[in-house]
């Protein structure tokens, strides 16, 4: 536990006096407030940083209000004594703070004490968030849960005595049920968390097994990271609402710390990973620096989203695909638009990529819908084919709703040539004229069926009984409108250079005649 000496004696390296400390200086410290001229709510906190205050007795006024055991005053001495006679009387410690020094060198270091300092009975350090939610559960009386914005558990406190049914399958499930979240999206919850950072009070479900929640947002401006509940049956009174908004406000800290963290590694694995995927002379060099092990790569390409929503289920893709240390990560992953992309060593065998895939949509929540394309294996300077071919292949993922996952490119690879020749068509590189480009027009404007029946001839590669019995027909008729085609256009269907171009120019024609 951070007591005000240590706070006293650190500062000191920092250029920080202590001006007065009326109380006695084992005084704990558990949490920091920053004073916010833009924010009007009431906000509490062991440590009052004066940021932006211009005087030394407005600074004291502010750390009153808030309950403060320690002011930081940044300026020089000497302070004035009407606001030193005042902090006396309120109880509170003045340190100051030379001008030189940064508020936000103060604030790392002050936010870093006070949340290093915090240890529960059991013996956990306050980075891991249980230690707050304890924390946090002592101070208003109730059980808490920590859970993140999409509804997953980040950590709860001990106090498990009285907690109603539906705390119990939220803990072991590491996640809201789905019947609470439905609940919960009737009663507004969701809606209010995305909108306010006031406190609601969710009255109880006896059929949900809940007997009563205090909720508030998690923000970061106007970001949501998550929530925090207590378990109550009744609304939280006016103090311990404010002592759990003043939680809110600090598990963002803590979230956004952690984030910085993690952030920094997965910051530098993607720029490396997109490198390879761009293409770079030094590519195995890259891959040695990623700690992939030698030999060949698949591209997974990965879409998620939640209904309409198109960013936030990637972001937690991202997230689980990066969480952990990279030797215990099989692939490495960047986030490029609104696609995960990850190296995945694999060869041949693409059992490895649809494994990965499972393990990731497995933590994923229920209600994200994935997507994905697997590009064909690919040593170090081949993968921005592969990762093309990755793409090409979540393309064609995407016009299949409803199939599987993943696309892979070994087993589509003619879907996906076919694709891309539709494509150049479509730009406008397709022979306006010729044989099919002919005969298609003649059956716009004459209401004949010679592109179907040209299309039977060659997918049944010159049987006549196999084409009729594909169009429903006779073969003689096969064999008359053949002859009327000839006469419209040259077609030379026995030449197989020119059988092989006729096939390939029907088979990028999007509307395809019965």
């Amino acid at each position: 536990m951070l007591r005000l000496d240590r706070l006293v004696n650190v500062l000191g390296g920092y250029g920080a006096r202590l001006c007065c400390a009326p109380a006695s200086r084992e005084v704990e410290l558990r949490s920091v407030v920053v004073h916010d001229p833009t924010d009007t709510r009431p906000a509490t906190g062991d440590v009052f940083l004066s940021v932006g205050v211009d005087s030394a007795a407005e600074a004291v006024r502010l750390a009153r209000s808030a309950r403060a055991a320690a002011l930081l005053v940044r300026g020089s001495p000497p302070l004035d004594e009407h606001a030193l006679a005042e902090a006396r009387d309120g109880g509170i410690a003045v340190l100051l703070v030379e001008p030189e020094v940064s508020w936000s060198q103060l604030f790392g270091v002050v936010y870093g004490l006070v949340l290093e300092g915090r240890e529960t009975e059991a013996g956990r350090g306050p980075t891991d968030l249980f230690a707050f939610a304890d924390m946090l559960a002592a101070e208003v009386g109730s059980a808490v849960t920590i859970e993140d914005q999409m509804s997953r558990v980040l950590a709860y406190s001990g106090l498990q005595q009285s907690a109603d049914p539906a705390r119990l399958e939220t803990i072991l499930g590491r996640r809201v049920p789905d019947a609470m979240r439905r609940l919960f999206e009737r009663k507004g919850v969701f809606a209010h968390l995305a909108t306010s950072d006031e406190p609601l009070f969710v009255g109880p479900s006896p059929a949900h097994g809940i007997r009563g929640r205090m909720v508030v947002a998690v923000r970061a401006g106007r970001e949501l990271l998550g929530s925090i509940w207590v378990e109550c049956e009744h609304p939280l009174s006016d103090e311990r609402r404010i002592v759990l908004g003043d939680g809110a406000r600090a598990v963002a800290l803590h979230l956004l710390r952690s984030r910085v963290s993690a952030d920094l590694e997965r910051q530098v694995e993607s720029d490396l990973v997109i490198r390879l995927l761009e293409g770079t002379a030094d590519a195995p060099a890259v891959v040695s620096r990623l700690g992939l092990p030698r030999g060949r790569f698949r591209v997974i390409a990965l879409q998620a989203h939640i209904a309409e929503e198109r960013h936030a289920a990637v972001l937690l893709a991202f997230e689980r695909a990066t969480t952990g240390f990279g030797w215990s990560r099989p692939g490495r992953s960047a986030l490029f638009g609104n696609t995960l992309y990850t190296l995945l060593p694999c060869d041949s065998d693409v059992t490895p990529a649809r494994d990965w895939l499972a393990a990731i949509v497995n933590v994923l929540p229920r209600r994200v819908t994935v997507s994905a394309g697997v590009g064909g294996a690919a040593g170090p300077t081949e993968l921005p084919a592969s990762r093309q071919e990755a793409d090409e292949s979540l393309a064609l993922r995407a016009a299949r709703p409803g199939g599987a996952l993943a696309v892979v490119y070994d087993e589509s690879w003619d879907e996906i040539l076919l694709q891309r020749l539709r494509a150049a068509a479509s730009s406008g590189r397709a022979p306006a004229r010729g044989p099919v480009a002919e005969l298609t027009r003649h059956d716009a404007e004459h209401g004949t069926r010679h592109i179907a029946t040209l299309r039977a001839w060659l997918e049944s590669q010159g049987d006549l009984a196999v084409a009729a019995g594909r169009l429903g027909v006779h073969p003689n008729t096969v064999r008359y409108r053949l002859r009327r085609m000839a006469e419209i256009t040259d077609l030379r269907l026995d030449l197989p250079e020119k059988r092989l171009a006729m096939i390939i120019a029907l088979a990028v024609v999007q509307e395809r005649q019965p």
